[in-house]
């Protein structure tokens, strides 16, 4: 642990609650977020079947990343307008 800062792109499967983690980086870019959403369909060959996708409104998700998951037939749903960090990560 050196104490810096890393941003997980996760998931979470409902069903088994099994957590899958897509990637890390110090510093995350719009492209590697899409690149991301991209590595999601991976998950179909190991028979996960994800069917909505819960993000927030951070600027890193654009457009492209929600088309990518939109042609999967994926739904994105975006969390409330400035909903505090601390109580989406323990509310």
């Amino acid at each position: 642990m050196t104490g810096a800062r890393l941003y997980v792109f996760a998931v979470i499967e409902h069903a088994t609650r099994r957590i899958r983690i897509l990637g890390t980086s110090a510093h995350p870019t719009a492209q590697w977020v899409t690149q991301l959403g991209r590595n999601l369909m991976d998950l179909n060959e190991v028979g996960a079947c994800a069917k909505f996708l819960i993000r927030d409104r951070d600027a890193k998700f654009t457009a492209a990343f929600d088309a990518v998951l939109t042609d999967a037939a994926i739904q994105v749903v975006t969390t409330g307008i400035r909903i505090p960090a601390h109580e989406l990560h323990h509310g």
